[in-house]
């Protein structure tokens, strides 16, 4: 869990590099945070089972990540030497989608690049 408030604290980083460990790591607690929100909207009676509406938690909870999640997704594609404005790809449907998932599991360079000293170096 260390990782995800890591990424939520690096909110406002979209300059930087993230490993492949941070993005994922983030992306499983909020998945698993989701879940969590879900429930409780459904259980306090804000959503229906199987419903696409989401309830006010669920709600919150996307909004607050919203922005980190941007910026970690941004710091992987770094990590790769990719500019962050190829998270538009994954607006493309079905191959833009199976793109960016290329390039979010791809090994980060060794070496620095144009955005900073690789992450797996430094320390958490």
């Amino acid at each position: 869990m260390d990782w995800f408030f890591y990424a939520l604290r690096r909110y406002n980083d979209f300059q930087s590099r993230a490993r492949r460990k941070e993005y994922w790591n983030y992306v499983l607690y909020l998945f698993l945070l989701s879940i969590g929100a879900s429930f409780v909207d459904t259980i306090l009676g804000f959503s229906r089972m199987g419903g696409s509406v989401y309830g006010p938690v669920t709600s919150i909870l996307f909004l607050v990540t919203f922005i980190p999640s941007l910026a970690v997704a941004v710091r992987r594609l770094h990590d790769i030497g990719k500019s962050g404005w190829w998270l538009l790809i994954g607006f493309l449907p079905v191959i833009g989608t199976i793109w960016l998932l290329i390039f979010l599991v791809r090994e980060g360079e060794s070496l620095p690049n144009q955005y900073g000293d690789n992450p797996k170096e430094q320390l958490l």
